[in-house]
């Protein structure tokens, strides 16, 4: 990968404006956006039991290390009221870091590439209408590639 994407989702409230709020406190923080896919629509991944989620891909520019990138985004998150309760529960707003270029990191906090991006559709879609033919450094998989093998069935839907 040569780039550095985020992926943002929210399935409470106006969950359009949650993203648009999200992408503009990114940017608050010295966050270049690049690029944004389109916003994708999904039945709930995991807990299935709650509404449906919107999520869109940024493919941004920092200079921000991954570990302080991850606490901006964590801030972000946490200013516009996340509040964790349930792993994969309902959320007003998530930003995680997909991928930061071709590094490969696996701390307690931080794993990047996210390990879970081969197994989830609402990701590879965004991903593949920004970076289709970029490669994940662990897999060597291009993310179509990624997204041709997903066990992932769950419907996803441009808004």
């Amino acid at each position: 990968m040569k780039g550095i994407y985020l992926l943002l989702g929210t399935n409470l409230g106006d969950r359009v404006k949650n993203l648009a709020d999200a992408r503009n406190l990114v940017m608050e923080q010295g966050i270049e956006i690049k690029a944004m896919s389109s916003v994708y629509e999904t039945a709930a991944w995991g807990i299935e039991d709650q509404p449906g989620f919107l999520n869109q891909v940024l493919e941004v520019t920092t200079s921000l290390a991954p570990e302080v990138l991850l606490k901006t985004i964590l801030a972000t998150e946490l200013e516009m009221g996340r509040i964790r309760i349930q792993k994969w529960g309902e959320r007003l707003i998530d930003i995680d870091i997909l991928y930061y270029r071709n590094e490969v990191l696996n701390t307690p906090d931080l794993k990047v590439p996210h390990p879970e991006i081969p197994n989830r559709r609402f990701t590879l879609v965004p991903l593949v209408e920004l970076a289709a033919e970029e490669t994940d450094p662990v897999s060597g998989k291009t993310q179509r590639e990624l997204l041709a093998v997903c066990p992932d069935k769950l419907e996803v839907r441009m808004v």
